[in-house]
């Protein structure tokens, strides 16, 4: 090939960028989209607070669990541990799977489950669990043991919890003595 040839090939492709950046800019000055008025799609972000923010709400008030627990659902409960299965044996003598079992979890001593290996930040506490302990840890895991690896989002209603203490409470060789 001679130079000839080379000229042509590259004034093809310069016309061709030319001609593709002119209908480029031409449709954009007659077609303007709008910009919508609100957008399709918000995700709802919880801010953080700052040092300078004002004080957090008043953290929910634990029920009454000799109260609440004899009227609990425990049916509804175990619909709600369905969640929990995911991760989580709540069969007598079951396997550890991402999570430990949770057969006679309540009055267990926390973090000792055997054959299950805790986060550190579990692992810094054995205190029994209590009622009251898991009403709390199950509203938002991550934010009652921090640094757990547990990744659950949380319960945010305090009645799925109080049918799910009921569920969890009935799933032990003795349940546990209310409150």
């Amino acid at each position: 090939m001679d130079s000839w040839e080379w000229n042509k090939i590259a004034g093809a492709v310069l016309g061709t960028l030319l001609f593709v950046l002119i209908v480029k800019f031409t449709a954009e000055a007659i077609y303007q989209v709008p910009a919508p008025a609100k957008p399709g799609y918000v995700v709802d972000v919880p801010e953080e607070a700052t040092p300078s923010a004002a004080p957090a709400a008043a953290a929910e008030p634990i029920p009454d669990f000799a109260a609440v627990l004899p009227a609990a659902d425990a049916a509804h409960g175990k619909d709600v541990a369905g969640r929990c299965q995911q991760c989580h044996d709540i069969a007598k003598g079951g396997a550890n799977k991402i999570g430990p079992n949770l057969w006679g979890l309540i009055g267990r001593t926390r973090a000792a489950y055997p054959g299950f290996d805790y986060s550190r930040a579990m692992a810094a506490n054995h205190d029994p669990w209590s009622f009251e302990q898991l009403f709390v840890f199950l509203k938002a895991p991550s934010t009652a043991v921090p640094g757990t690896k547990m990744s659950f989002a949380g319960l945010r209603s305090s009645q799925e919890r109080i049918d799910l203490l009921a569920y969890l409470r009935s799933q032990a060789d003795s349940p546990a003595p209310l409150p």
